[in-house]
């Protein structure tokens, strides 16, 4: 089983090599944030034995079962779900990334209750690029005030955006939503802002990710496997 999940991440992290090399992007500039929710401690222990160390939650109280079953590893835990308000403190304490900001309520109880022994909690603000009624996430004209005053909060870390582009199988489609997420990005960083972390990407869509500047992708089934 464990040799399963070294070659998983192997091909992952060739795809991401060549996908660089590919769009000259600098080597190494590309990172893989593994998606774990749903997954067993003992397979993200598989993997995280084959070198992989970032992971990724999207239910709070599953994730805190398994940060605590695998306190031992060191692992760098991301949370990446839709946040409720009443779910703020237990991220602002066990996680060292939050991707799925959508509103200044949550930024603001995230800072608030991040503890004061720990580094700023890193942020990225996720955006609704392609409009999608029910999809969370800021809407593009409101991305600048947001980021803005999530920037000035001290125990947090602005360090980019995320988005989750609706499926679409060819590559010049998966590109476009993903080129104006970092078209924005690029407007907040010329307004003063100092981003240095693009969340996009997935399995099916990595290649364009990476030609659009994605510095983290974030990868499940490539990884895990198909899920039940």
């Amino acid at each position: 089983m464990n040799a399963d999940f070294a070659d998983r991440l192997h091909l992952v992290l060739a795809r991401i090599r060549a996908a660089e090399h590919r769009f000259q992007r600098l080597p190494g500039s590309v990172h893989v944030l593994a998606v774990s929710k749903t997954q067993p401690a003992t397979a993200i222990a598989a993997l995280a034995a084959a070198g992989q160390r970032r992971f990724g939650e999207n239910y709070l109280q599953e994730a805190l079962d398994k940060i605590a079953e695998l306190a031992a590893l060191d692992l760098e835990w991301h949370f990446i779900g839709p946040i409720q308000t009443n779910k703020t403190r237990g991220i602002a304490e066990h996680f060292a990334w939050v991707h799925s900001v959508d509103r200044l309520k949550i930024a603001e109880r995230l800072n608030a209750q991040r503890p004061a022994d720990l580094p700023p909690l890193n942020i990225c603000l996720q955006v609704n690029i392609d409009q999608e009624p029910a999809k969370q996430g800021l809407e593009e004209r409101e991305v600048a005030l947001i980021a803005a005053a999530v920037a000035a909060l001290p125990r947090l870390r602005l360090r980019g955006l995320m988005a989750i582009p609706a499926p679409v199988a060819d590559f010049a489609s998966q590109r476009r939503p993903l080129a104006r997420l970092r078209t924005l990005q690029d407007l907040l960083n010329a307004a003063g802002l100092a981003l240095d972390t693009l969340s996009m990407g997935m399995s099916e869509d990595l290649e364009a990710a990476i030609a659009e500047g994605a510095t983290l992708t974030r990868v499940g089934t490539a990884l895990f496997g198909p899920r039940p």
